[in-house]
């Protein structure tokens, strides 16, 4: 692991963790863990700043972030609200709807001394939307994002729990935003942008917020990254999908890995994109793998 020392951690991620309640049984879910997993698969040790409940469901989780190796230093616990559950439905054989209940423990996260100390140490901060629904977590995000710290905004809209102004709010903040092209979409109607080709639309975005770089995720199409006025673009593979829970959250993980590791741009697309159709082959959004595994399977998909 690349670290200082047990605590000290490159990255840190923000917001749920959570059971996946499937009709075949439950999951450990939520993008934050799910990014955290993967990174850490990665060789990039990572924090995750959360709270479950005072429960059964928030102790196994608990050891499920001992078993993987995730720091967990910075988990809060809380004795009134329990430990998240989303009733997660299958649609069209592998698409995910949830119903993610209101409110659990990871709505009521406080910001503490811990956190601060641990941002001035860290390279880089993962957040996405759905943690600011209630405003002590969305409270908490706003402080953190006043730090000196990588930004990245992994957008993961869920619908009714973001709006036009939470949304500018986030992206004025970040340095780095991971869109798929439904989001991206979206994004443009939202603050009235005229542009209709992609690189214009990822233009308006990094204009009006100041973002220097922007991911665009496409599934079996691939991906695209921007950074500042250059662009580069990989094509993805149709692969087998056991289901899509948590496939871009391992693209990005993947993604961090390769910008940590100061890869060329093409190289951080492709290995981002291969592990986001490794993933889609497996089930859930933590499964057990090995990195050869995972390399293989890229190394087939781009014949290198």
């Amino acid at each position: 692991m690349m670290t200082t020392d047990n605590n000290t951690t490159p990255a840190i991620c923000y917001g749920e963790i959570l059971w996946d309640v499937l009709p075949d049984g439950p999951q450990p879910g939520g993008a934050p863990l799910n990014v955290a997993y993967h990174l850490n698969k990665m060789g990039v040790a990572t924090s995750l700043v959360s709270k479950v409940g005072d429960d059964d469901n928030g102790r196994k989780l608990e050891k499920l972030l001992d078993k993987w190796g995730i720091r967990r230093h910075l988990l809060q616990k809380d004795k009134e609200y329990p430990t998240s559950q989303v009733i997660a439905k299958m649609n069209n054989g592998n698409e995910v709807s949830y119903d993610i209940v209101f409110p659990v423990a990871w709505d009521f996260i406080s910001y503490s001394d811990n956190i601060a100390r641990q941002l001035v140490l860290s390279t880089y901060f993962v957040y996405g939307s759905l943690s600011s629904r209630n405003e002590p977590s969305r409270k908490t995000l706003s402080e953190i994002l006043e730090s000196d710290v990588i930004k990245v905004f992994d957008i993961n809209m869920r619908p009714p729990h973001i709006g036009k102004d939470l949304l500018g709010d986030l992206l004025t903040k970040a340095d780095i935003v991971k869109f798929n092209q439904a989001e991206l979409e979206m994004t443009q109607f939202l603050f009235g942008s005229p542009s209709y080709s992609e690189a214009a639309q990822v233009k308006f975005i990094q204009d009006r917020f100041n973002i220097p770089e922007v991911i665009i995720t496409k599934g079996e199409f691939g991906a695209s990254y921007y950074i500042n006025d250059k662009a580069y673009h990989a094509w993805g593979s149709e692969v087998k999908v056991v289901d899509t829970i948590g496939s871009g959250d391992s693209f990005l993980a993947a993604f961090l890995a390769g910008h940590y590791m100061q890869e060329e741009p093409q190289v951080i697309l492709k290995n981002a994109i291969a592990m986001g159709g490794f993933i889609a082959t497996k089930k859930g959004g933590c499964p057990d793998y090995q990195l050869k595994d995972y390399r293989d399977f890229r190394d087939k998909i781009f014949n290198t």
